[in-house]
């Protein structure tokens, strides 16, 4: 897999998770905000600026 491929699947994993905690209505997941700190990361590992792609609250 290339680092492209890599970087897309990991913002399309990103989005569903931005969208997953959304959906949950500001209830406290300390596993989905783990996650989403773990897709951070590697997603800025990967070069990706995850300002540009998070959804607004």
């Amino acid at each position: 897999m290339s680092d492209k491929e890599l970087a897309t699947i990991t913002i399309q994993h990103y989005g569903d998770l931005q969208r997953i905690k959304k959906a949950n209505g500001g209830h406290e997941n300390a596993a989905l905000d783990y996650a989403l700190k773990l897709t951070v990361a590697q997603l800025s590992s990967l070069g990706v600026n995850v300002e540009d792609i998070t959804l607004a609250d």
